[in-house]
């Protein structure tokens, strides 16, 4: 199970307990952050956690700070060249990104592990962010299985296990996170489901 970021909060002890509750991946998406606001942000983070973490903005500070993991949104991703991807994988860094239908996905090479496929659910961050396709139907055009499908938008512990049977092959949380006064708690049934699906 993957927890995405909030723009422009600090929330790093959330993080951490985040982690301790066995949080796989966390993606940090903080477009608006300088690239001295993203190292010390990323300079608060346990050190042990590292591994875990994947970078949205300033991919340059990935080594320096021990990260092998780096995301593209769908925009970055159409404009960076094909050598420059190569160049990330041969490093042996672990890459995604973005999508918003199945045929953007299906046309992916095996450059990327997974890609978030967004909104499923209507936003419970983002206000009037809606599904544009009928979810189902859409996962049904799917010819890609080297790249892992990530469920995003408006999951919660009510709707986790619909998505899963949609056929996705994980989930990513942001609003059930960082839109709540419990998110541990939120995290821990959402975890619950996926690891019992």
């Amino acid at each position: 199970m993957i927890v995405i970021t909030i723009p422009m909060a600090y929330e790093t002890n959330t993080i951490h307990s985040l982690f301790e509750n066995g949080l796989e991946l966390l993606h940090i998406r903080k477009p608006d952050f300088s690239e001295e606001e993203m190292k010390a942000f990323l300079r608060k983070i346990g050190s042990e956690y590292k591994n875990r973490l994947v970078l949205h903005q300033h991919h340059q500070l990935a080594e320096a700070f021990g990260i092998n993991r780096i995301h593209f949104t769908e925009k970055m991703r159409n404009e960076t060249s094909e050598e420059k991807l190569k160049f990330w994988k041969e490093k042996s860094f672990h890459l995604s990104t973005s999508i918003h239908k199945m045929e953007d996905f299906n046309s992916l090479e095996n450059v990327f592990e997974y890609a978030f496929l967004s909104p499923v659910f209507p936003s419970i961050s983002k206000e009037n962010y809606l599904p544009k396709y009928d979810i189902p139907v859409e996962i049904k055009k799917r010819s890609n299985f080297t790249t892992r499908l990530v469920a995003l938008g408006g999951i919660s512990s009510e709707n986790i296990h619909q998505v899963l049977t949609f056929g996705f092959d994980d989930v990513a949380l942001l609003g059930t996170i960082w839109n709540s006064n419990k998110p541990i708690e939120n995290f821990k049934q959402c975890q619950q489901i996926v690891l019992s699906y």
